[in-house]
């Protein structure tokens, strides 16, 4: 028997028949299917209970849980997940594909384990009225967990394809069958013309539209099907020629619709309505009904080019849409029913189930084949023997150990004295359930179209473009320093690029030979922005005077002439969607790639058996600091969770002035775009001692390291790559470049097979 469904819904399965009752019922025609809605309260007295009933037409189990009245948050949540279980216990449920058509259902089911986990968005929910708070976190959540997804319509796919790497449009389907009924009665047949609706009424509706439509033609007749929901029935337009009829059962739809000449969509143009495919749609046209609708994008992507459909953008033009309606529906011609039935003709909720049924297949057997290859992973024996010992679960750890098991087949080990993975850019949900960086923020930005396609293969991405405001005196002004910097801390007016540079031109100071970190920001744009921006910041990040440092520091902050206050211009520009720490899980899980964290790789050395090391730590410390440490500026961070939604207007603000003894506040929720009630921030307090983050760019530390370097030359069966190993300040990116360029140019790690390096025509 196939894998029996449970799903998780926020719609009543007796509300109004739509996608998810037209899928379900066609499921439970092979398997067992449990449709789980929200709760109701239990009488008073009663003890709380899990209603399982089944659907005398479907089959489905419809499950309706009974919960006391008043409870909530932890408590509800706590008492649905034992309901739930008990349920599948009693039924015998195991291994379930779960099902959802709410994230808000994810608390009480998250823990199931699932043969399967999909999430059908057939709406954003997010965007209709009274929607729960934490409903966006929760969607974060789930799309991450999900193995496939689904959407209700294409522009709901396209808003949301970046976010999951299984994601399929199945847009609003239609039982044609069942809907054709209509065409018995003939449109037009009737003594006044008759124009109606179906559906929920609800804050979708352009109430203004409609009793607009029924001031300009009193002598039609709207009639109006479905239950009021979210709005008051105040609210309706109230007209002598306006019927609100209630809801209606699905079988009866037929008959409601045979009664019209013309079918309405008076969907008001919002944000609840912006990513709607209204399954009505394809159901009037199969009634034989012509369609007057508002610009829903799905209705004119898919049906504005039939002749008996017309989009509307004003009451006016909807007014006239109506009247060419009505004369086509009354003339008794029928060609445009020939049109109608070709568009519709590979439309049907059994072709929808056909095709996502395949998708479910698909995965189930790739999870599979996935299980037995765990499975049948070769024994160590108790001391291990591996082909490459990767020390450093960080980027560079991270990026070779993948390489080396996933394209070149070795056995890798992969080593950490941290308790966990992810390096520096290891993030965490912190007490509140704030995604926060641990070691401060991690901003990806990249130029190279290699880097990326690499890293998405092992996640999706927010986009995102980082801005960063400095604190001087009592305002904030972009860095790096644009022109908008320029205008409000000297009280200006420069309107263009070329003012801008005259200006600064105006201030810079000539250096006769730049050597120093002060020389660059002074030739540039003169001693007093150096003094305001620079030498403080410069002077608490690094312990030492601008003017004691490389050039290379102060180079890397660019001085704009334009208003651009991004601080980085890079072409890709991004967070990834469910953190630093799930991608890396991604990259690490590998049938041949084994992870032990919080060791220390000297011990690990001592205990397996390897060919080759790859080693990504500190180089002096791999040669027990024979010439001496090298010196390193590390970093000191104090988190902070506030009760309140946001602190800064933007994610990171720097505080210049030397008397402020942090360099920065960072808060996250502006680099995740999570939702939360509560934000939290990083304070960053450079230190002398501590984790090494920074290598200090003087001559005489570059020297130091150039003994190393030619140790680590002679050492055949070593790599070294990575910040630590190189003494070298890079970026992500670069770290990935850095480990991806070491894998390909290192003779012996590489397969004889190995794949060619994804060139950016693949991307």
């Amino acid at each position: 028997m196939a894998s029996p469904i449970v799903c998780l819904s926020h719609l009543r399965w007796d509300f109004v028949f739509q996608r998810p009752q037209h899928l379900m019922t066609r499921f439970a025609a092979d398997r067992p299917v449990f449709y789980v809605e929200e709760p109701t309260p239990v009488g008073p007295g009663e003890k709380a209970r899990m209603d399982a009933r089944p659907c005398p037409q479907s089959g489905v189990v419809v499950v309706t849980p009974r919960t006391p009245h008043g409870l909530s948050g932890d408590d509800l949540q706590a008492l649905l997940r034992s309901l739930l279980d008990d349920l599948l216990a009693a039924w015998n449920v195991a291994d379930p594909i779960l099902w959802y058509y709410t994230p808000m259902m994810l608390p009480i089911s998250r823990h199931i384990d699932a043969s399967l986990v999909v999430y059908d968005c057939m709406d954003e929910l997010a965007n209709f009225r009274f929607a729960p708070s934490g409903l966006r976190p929760l969607e974060q959540e789930l799309i991450a967990t999900a193995d496939l997804m689904f959407t209700g319509g294409y522009s709901l796919f396209e808003a949301k394809r970046h976010l999951h790497p299984d994601i399929h449009p199945f847009p609003s389907s239609v039982d044609r069958t069942h809907f054709a009924q209509a065409r018995d009665v003939p449109a037009g047949t009737g003594d006044r013309p008759r124009l109606g609706f179906y559906g929920v009424i609800d804050e979708r509706m352009d109430l203004e539209l409609i009793a607009d439509l029924a001031d300009a033609r009193p002598d039609w007749t709207l009639v109006m099907v479905g239950p009021v929901v979210k709005i008051s029935e105040a609210d309706l337009p109230r007209r002598d020629n306006i019927e609100y009829v209630g809801p209606r059962d699905y079988d009866d739809l037929p008959a409601a619709l045979s009664t019209w000449d013309v079918a309405l969509m008076p969907f008001a143009i919002n944000e609840s309505t912006r990513f709607i495919s209204p399954t009505k749609t394809p159901e009037y046209l199969a009634g034989g009904r012509p369609v007057v609708s508002t610009p829903i994008r799905d209705v004119e992507r898919h049906y504005g080019d039939l002749s008996a459909v017309w989009i509307a953008g004003t009451s006016a033009a909807f007014v006239a849409a109506c009247d060419e309606a009505v004369a086509l529906a009354r003339s008794g011609a029928g060609a445009w029913l020939d049109d109608v039935d070709e568009a519709l003709a590979d439309l049907s909720w059994d072709q929808t189930l056909l095709r996502m049924s395949a998708q479910l297949d698909r995965v189930q057997a790739q999870r599979a084949a996935k299980g037995a290859q765990r499975r049948a992973r070769p024994a160590r024996g108790a001391s291990g023997r591996y082909d490459v010992l990767v020390v450093g679960a960080g980027f560079a750890g991270a990026v070779m150990a993948e390489r080396l098991a996933a394209d070149a087949g070795k056995r890798v080990l992969v080593v950490d004295r941290r308790p966990h993975i992810g390096g520096n850019a290891f993030d965490h949900l912190d007490a509140a359930g704030i995604m926060i960086h641990e070691y401060g923020p991690h901003i990806f930005h990249t130029n190279s179209v290699d880097v990326f396609a690499y890293l998405s293969r092992f996640t999706r991405w927010r986009p995102y473009e980082h801005r960063v405001l400095a604190q001087i005196g009592e305002m904030l002004v972009p860095m790096p320093i644009n022109r908008t910097t320029l205008n409000r801390l000297y009280d200006l007016d420069l309107q263009t690029d070329e003012a801008a540079a005259t200006f600064l031109a105006t201030r810079a100071e000539p250096v006769p030979i730049v050597r120093t970190s002060e020389d660059v920001v002074v030739s540039a744009i003169g001693r007093d922005l150096y003094e305001t921006f620079f030498r403080g910041y410069t002077r608490k990040q690094w312990g030492l005077d601008p003017s004691d440092l490389d050039k290379s520091v102060t180079s890397r902050v660019p001085t704009r002439t334009d208003t651009d206050d991004r601080y980085f211009t890079d072409a890709f520009q991004a967070m990834p969607l469910e953190g630093y720490t799930r991608m890396f899980e991604r990259m690490l899980d590998h049938p041949n790639i084994d992870v032990r964290t919080g060791v220390e790789f000297r011990e690990v050395m001592a205990e397996v058996a390897y060919d080759q090391l790859v080693y990504t730590g500190p180089i002096d410390e791999y040669f027990d600091f024979r010439y001496g440490k090298l010196p390193y500026r590390s970093l000191r961070f104090r988190h902070q969770t506030l009760d309140q939604p946001w602190v800064q207007p933007v994610a990171t603000v720097n505080f210049p002035d030397e008397a402020t003894p942090y360099t920065r506040i960072t808060e996250y929720k502006h680099l995740t775009g999570q939702r939360h009630d509560a934000t939290s921030l990083t304070y960053e307090y450079p230190a002398a001692d501590g984790d090494p983050y920074y290598p200090i760019p003087r001559e005489e530390n570059q020297a130091l390291f150039k003994k190393y370097e030619a140790l680590a030359a002679a050492e055949p069966d070593v790599v070294f790559v990575g910040r630590l190993a190189t003494y070298r300040y890079y970026n992500m990116d670069q770290v990935v470049g850095q480990a991806l360029a070491t894998y390909r140019k290192t003779p012996g790690l590489r397969a004889a097979s190995a794949e060619k390096p994804q060139s950016s025509t693949a991307v």
